[in-house]
């Protein structure tokens, strides 16, 4: 492994979730690290406070230690030199010669050059799936590194600095930084590839869906010839993907594919057969919810037998101890009647897979939706038209204030324009303007016997 060139890193927007990852991996390579954020929430702010991790709220040019000789900063709306004092700073020592400034995409390049990285992107499913497959090594008696952009169950951290040479990347096709439009993903050096579903996201950085699929084709291009890549057939792109692929794919699917699940057994505990080529391989029991976690399970399935990493009776055990990921339908509360998970819909196709998972579960119960619009693409004019289905199966969709941060990059859209889609679509959807306006809303229709997706 090529020597890390920076011994004193200060973060800038620690309270990302790829940011506070990058920032634990420094620290457990020996780097000096602290932070500064605007605000820190849960569950960052608790990863952080268990991690031990100095950093200071809110932004200032003091926040800068002296002698920091790595400066990371994120990409986020507010994190540019005209409007912030710390990045003008940060800029300022990087002009005097003081201070490098890079994206934490760069940051984990740098790190991971001279290992077998091991990239896992694609549209959906790419945190639990690195996240499997760290529990699955680690539980295996190996010792890889892994970065994770979310607050895992398993493995218990999100980051982690291991002796092997194995290095598992979560990889995201977004802009690395306000400076560096290149997608992070391109600068991993990947030996391997997993490619999870293929569908058109990020609509304000990718317009078409050609202009989307064009990073992950360069990432294939980028694994050398003696490299593994697995593929999904699941997502709407990912068959339009695949046939403009020269090299050799191993494929997985629920359906479809070289690998796949067989006998799916819905229930408190799931039980699936994986399969190889219509051939047994091992029987599988997880305690997940949905369709989409076990085309996960199949996936890393693939790849870590496809390379012989661990047995297929290694593989099973530890895909039954998965505990899953905060925020990836996690459930809130087991004291309560009220069955409540916390789900991440930054997408069309990721609250679809979180509403089929519910209601796959709890068939019986009525499901209220709780949903904020955070994310670009839910907020942008040219994707309202997921508003016309993407509630299908919900009983009550309440719907939170939408973001405003980043609003001048897109064709933005309000709460009146939301739910006048919802209504015109059929849906039953009230707004939430407030957190005190949704408890007091959602508390005057919710039964002991509901199910709640957040």
């Amino acid at each position: 492994m090529t020597a890390f060139p920076y011994r004193k890193a200060h973060f800038i927007g620690i309270g990302g979730v790829g940011m506070s990852a990058t920032a634990i991996l420094l620290r457990d390579a020996g780097v000096a690290v602290s932070g500064s954020d605007e605000a820190v929430y849960p569950p960052i702010s608790e990863v952080l406070a268990a991690e031990k991790l100095d950093f200071r709220t809110p932004y200032a040019a003091g926040n800068i230690p002296g002698g920091a000789d790595l400066i990371v900063i994120g990409k986020n709306a507010k994190l540019v030199p005209e409007t912030n004092a710390e990045v003008r700073e940060a800029f300022v020592r990087a002009q005097r010669g003081e201070a490098k400034i890079l994206s934490f995409a760069d940051v984990l390049g740098l790190l991971s050059q001279g290992r077998q990285a091991i990239v896992m992107a694609g549209s959906f499913g790419k945190t639990t799936s690195v996240s499997l497959m760290a529990h699955c090594l680690s539980s295996s008696g190996l010792d890889p590194s892994w970065m994770i952009g979310a607050a895992p169950l398993s493995p218990p951290s999100a980051a982690h600095f291991g002796r092997s040479d194995l290095f598992l990347l979560e990889g995201d096709e977004y802009p690395s930084s306000n400076t560096d439009n290149r997608s992070k993903f391109l600068h991993y050096h990947p030996s391997h590839v997993l490619l999870t579903p293929l569908a058109h996201d990020h609509v304000n950085v990718f317009p078409t869906v050609p202009e989307y699929l064009a990073p992950f084709h360069q990432l294939i291009g980028m694994v050398p010839e003696d490299g593994v890549i697995v593929a999904s057939t699941g997502g709407e792109l990912s068959a339009e993907f695949l046939v403009r692929q020269a090299r050799p794919i191993v494929t997985y699917g629920i359906a479809k594919g070289e690998w796949q699940a067989e006998n799916i057994r819905w229930g408190e505990r799931t039980r699936f057969t994986l399969a190889h080529r219509g051939r047994t391989v091992v029987e599988v029991e997880t305690g997940q919810l949905g369709l989409h976690n076990i085309e996960n399970m199949v996936g890393i399935g693939a790849f870590v037998l496809t390379r012989g990493l661990v047995s297929a009776e290694a593989y099973a055990k530890s895909m039954a101890s998965f505990r899953g990921i905060r925020r990836r339908l996690d459930r809130k509360s087991d004291r309560t009647r009220v069955a409540i998970f916390e789900g991440f819909g930054s997408s069309y196709d990721k609250a679809r897979s979180a509403i089929a998972a519910m209601k796959q579960h709890f068939p019986d119960r009525r499901l209220i939706a709780l949903f904020e619009p955070h994310t670009f693409s839910w907020r942008n004019r040219a994707a309202m038209h997921w508003y016309d289905d993407v509630f299908e199966g919900c009983d009550k969709v309440f719907v939170y204030e939408p973001a405003t941060q980043g609003a001048g990059t897109h064709d933005q859209v309000t709460l009146e324009d939301i739910m006048a889609r919802l209504r015109a679509a059929g849906a039953d959807a009230a707004p939430m303007r407030t957190r005190e306006e949704g408890v007091a809303e959602v508390g005057k229709v919710l039964r002991a016997d509901d199910a709640v997706l957040l």
